[in-house]
């Protein structure tokens, strides 16, 4: 790797994905899992979703990310890169951080699945009730 190259990094977290990201200068490539982003994320809206933050920075052109991205579905390995994306954006340029603020990037969702509980079929749901 060039020795003048800068890098930064950030993790980024969702439901059960974890997303490490790696933000160089460059000219906008974006690798995922060392697959292109519309190879790996099929589907427009997430491709939207995830791409938020360089939207909202306008730093979209300026940048090369490799992202490595593990666990869940779909949805959480978007939003999971969405968070991390958004982490590494500040660490690149602090005087980012209030319009990310602002867009509500820089907050983690902390929702996750609900554990099953004993004596029952899932995590809300009962067995059905018998009265005879």
């Amino acid at each position: 790797m060039n020795a003048n190259i800068q890098q930064w990094h950030a993790v980024g977290r969702r439901k059960s994905s974890v997303a490490r990201v790696y933000l160089r200068t460059g000219e906008g490539k974006i690798t995922v899992n060392r697959r292109e982003l519309d190879d790996y994320f099929p589907r427009e809206a997430l491709r939207v979703h995830l791409t938020e933050p360089l939207k909202v920075t306008n730093t979209g052109s300026s940048v090369d990310i490799l992202i490595n991205v593990r666990g869940g579905g779909l949805t959480g390995q978007a939003g999971a890169i969405r968070l991390g994306l958004a982490r590494a954006l500040q660490q690149f340029d602090p005087n980012l951080r209030p319009p990310l603020k602002r867009a509500g990037l820089l907050v983690r969702d902390a929702r996750v699945v609900e554990r099953k509980k004993y004596g029952q079929p899932g995590a809300r749901k009962r067995f059905q009730f018998s009265k005879r």
